[in-house]
């Protein structure tokens, strides 16, 4: 499924750019792994630390402080920040909890929040894995995928 998608992308020119916490460079990783995307993928960021989130993408501060860097709101800014920064017409976003440690009742270890950022309009799914650190992450990588191609309509 996702290598369909990247040839969508390609075939129809749809500059992309990532933003990543939880996956670290999983997702342009994953973009990478496909000939000719060099067409399409200009940049990818691995913003770990809320200040790199700030810098980089122009999340705000506030932001992070009242709701966290594993939040909502975070992946929309992280994803719209992408998109602003590169000017590509899709940027993808992950943040969320990997484990097996950092978390709390409110925010389980699993919790991820990914947003796609397609032409200005932006969605954020919100998913609690299940698994290990390896396994959240990856199901994140599809996740994001998934989205993708139901925003483009594929």
């Amino acid at each position: 499924m996702i290598d369909t998608v990247i040839a969508y992308m390609i075939k129809n020119k749809i500059t992309v750019a990532c933003a990543e916490s939880c996956t670290a460079g999983q997702i342009s990783a994953r973009l990478g792994d496909v000939s000719g995307v060099s067409e399409i993928f200009s940049e990818g960021y691995v913003t770990y630390s809320n200040e790199a989130k700030e810098k980089n993408l122009g999340v705000s501060h506030d932001a992070l402080e009242n709701f966290g860097a594993v939040s909502e709101v975070v992946a929309r800014q992280m994803a719209e920040g992408v998109c602003r920064v590169s000017g590509a017409r899709l940027g993808l976003s992950a943040t969320g909890i990997a484990g097996p440690t950092g978390g709390t009742e409110d925010k389980p270890v699993g919790l991820v929040y990914m947003g796609v950022c397609l032409d200005g309009v932006t969605t954020v799914v919100k998913k609690v894995f299940k698994g290990s650190r390896t396994e959240v992450r990856t199901q994140t990588v599809e996740a994001v995928f998934s989205e993708v191609k139901k925003r483009l309509q594929i």
